[in-house]
């Protein structure tokens, strides 16, 4: 039995609770982490997939790691490839394109990177960038500066869930909403 707060909610059909994390003082975020959830994951990318299958993209991009199984298989259920950018280079990845972010959870900046090969894999295509929850937005704009120096199209976003300001996020497909939880 856990002691720690959760917020309960239904996603495509499932219930989850998520537990509450303080990110500073007075504000509280809900947690949604799909690694391992394979229930999960397979729900929304299925109702996401719905959601998404008037948007024209040829290629699903996403940002590592939580939401790499739900590019997965969004990619399984639209027949669409996917790819995914990274946190950090490796000599493999060649001319690759950098672009740097905030990250919510650990208050620090992270880099995400294009590999050389998907690079060319994107170029002049149309993109669906696709996460697991878009809060602050700043992955989502460090996604779209490395798309756009790759001279690949953003046709949509999507995501499981959205966080904070919902009139920010209108245009983001998505399955749910969550508020910040403020003391």
């Amino acid at each position: 039995m856990s002691k720690h707060e959760t917020y309960s909610i239904e996603i495509a059909g499932v219930k989850r609770d998520l537990r509450l994390f303080e990110i500073k003082p007075g504000l509280k975020i809900a947690i949604l982490n799909i690694l391992g959830d394979t229930e999960l994951v397979q729900a929304s990318a299925r109702d996401l997939a719905v959601k998404v299958k008037d948007v024209d993209y040829d290629i699903i991009v996403t940002a590592e790691a939580k939401s790499i199984p739900l590019a997965y298989a969004l990619s399984a259920e639209t027949k669409k490839p996917y790819i995914v950018l990274r946190k950090q280079y490796k000599p493999y990845m060649g001319d690759a394109l950098q672009a740097e972010t905030l990250s919510i959870t650990t208050g620090q900046p992270q880099v995400l990177i294009l590999d050389e090969k998907d690079r060319e894999l994107i170029a002049g295509k149309k993109v669906l960038i696709a996460d697991d929850v878009i809060s602050t937005g700043s992955t989502l704009q460090g996604m779209r500066m490395i798309l756009d120096k790759a001279g690949a199209i953003v046709a949509g976003e999507a995501a499981i869930l959205t966080e904070g300001d919902r009139a920010q996020w209108m245009h983001i497909y998505s399955l749910g909403h969550l508020p910040l939880f403020t003391e």
